[in-house]
């Protein structure tokens, strides 16, 4: 649907603090039409100009640019099925989800769109979802994990955006895969830490490792985060949007100081080149050259150095529930599952058959 000019009308704007996209003091009939049904506008007293809610549902419906993803993919929708991806990711930014999520849940639930075509999402039965599952499972061959994903995306849109509440009950899930943890050991981490001269991107695998940070923790450190009195590290608004301390190694304090005054970083503790924050695919990528470099051929991310922190707490005698909180883990068997992963108590277990030659 193209932008029309509506003698500078519709434009943005606000009215009492709200984001609003003003209509001017009439409809006009292009307008009309392609609000008619779909969203309520209002007509402010004061100016006698009518306006509807700045939101994705509003923009798309009058032609404006929209903040939905992959466009090449959406613009292939039907319009009432672009509409409804509106409504979901609007939903979404209500309820104050993560960019990361909204843009799965966008993904996951356009690609339903796509294989549906015309045929209007609100209509369809909990068979023909059972239908699609199916499809995704046997024809596209996707896996447990992202079977879940799109379930979750789609539950979201039935439930939370059309409010039908029990309408995913008997839609069986696929039992998921249980995946442990890919750790590296101690040596593998040394090497790593050898082979990376840069003092950023050393100092960015050692506090992944040394504080156990998510890649997306560390990027979003701040200068004023770290108390190198206290050796506390604050960690803000991560994922679940839940605030934490953690320890700060006392080892690193030396290159930390000297990192400042190489580098100044002025807002975040790790910016990029040109200032701004650091990507996280930057950070990525210094943890793919420096295993590459060590000569480590394990098919690891930098999520591992995470892993490796947990595990490694455990073998020193670590009390599980102290890893838990440093970790920032809502429940206890989020954790627990590092305890399949350590050498601590598996590595004390003597096969029978050693124990048979030693008796011969």
């Amino acid at each position: 649907m193209k932008s029309h000019n509506f003698n500078e009308f519709p434009r943005y704007g606000s009215l009492n603090n709200i984001k609003v996209i003003w209509l001017g003091s009439y409809v006009t009939d292009v307008v009309s039409e392609a609000l008619k049904d779909r969203i309520e506008y209002n007509i402010d007293l004061e100016s006698n100009m009518f306006y509807v809610e700045d939101c994705n549902y509003s923009r798309f419906l009058l032609g404006f640019k929209s903040n939905y993803n992959g466009r090449k993919l959406v613009d292939s929708l039907s319009f009432n099925n672009r509409v409804e991806l509106c409504r979901l990711q609007d939903q979404l930014a209500l309820k104050a989800f993560s960019e990361s999520t909204i843009r799965t849940y966008t993904g996951e639930f356009s690609q339903l769109l796509k294989v549906i075509g015309d045929y209007q999402v609100q209509d369809l039965s909990e068979e023909k979802l059972r239908s699609y599952f199916l499809y995704c499972h046997k024809v596209l061959g996707l896996s447990e994990n992202q079977i879940h994903s799109r379930m979750n995306a789609i539950k979201f849109y039935f439930e939370k955006v059309l409010g039908r509440t029990k309408f995913f009950v008997d839609v069986p899930r696929p039992k998921k895969a249980s995946i442990l943890p890919k750790a590296l050991n101690e040596k593998d981490i040394n090497k790593l830490f050898q082979v990376t001269t840069n003092i950023k991107h050393l100092l960015i695998l050692k506090l992944c490792y040394g504080m156990g940070l998510r890649v997306s923790e560390i990027i979003n450190l701040k200068v004023q985060d770290v108390d190198g009195v206290k050796l506390k590290v604050f960690i803000e608004r991560s994922k679940g949007k839940k605030d934490r301390y953690v320890n700060l190694p006392e080892s690193i304090l030396n290159e930390l100081r000297q990192y400042y005054k190489d580098f100044r970083p002025k807002y975040y503790l790790f910016e990029g080149e040109h200032g701004g924050q650091y990507s996280k695919r930057s950070a990525q990528s210094v943890f793919k050259q420096a295993m590459t470099k060590a000569k480590i051929n394990k098919q690891v991310g930098i999520h591992s150095l995470r892993h490796s922190y947990a595990t490694h707490l455990l073998e020193y005698g670590t009390d599980i529930s102290l890893i838990q909180k440093l970790l920032g883990h809502n429940s206890i068997k989020t954790t627990l599952i590092y305890t399949e992963v350590t050498d601590k108590s598996i590595s004390n277990v003597v096969s029978p058959l050693d124990r048979m030659n030693k008796k011969l």
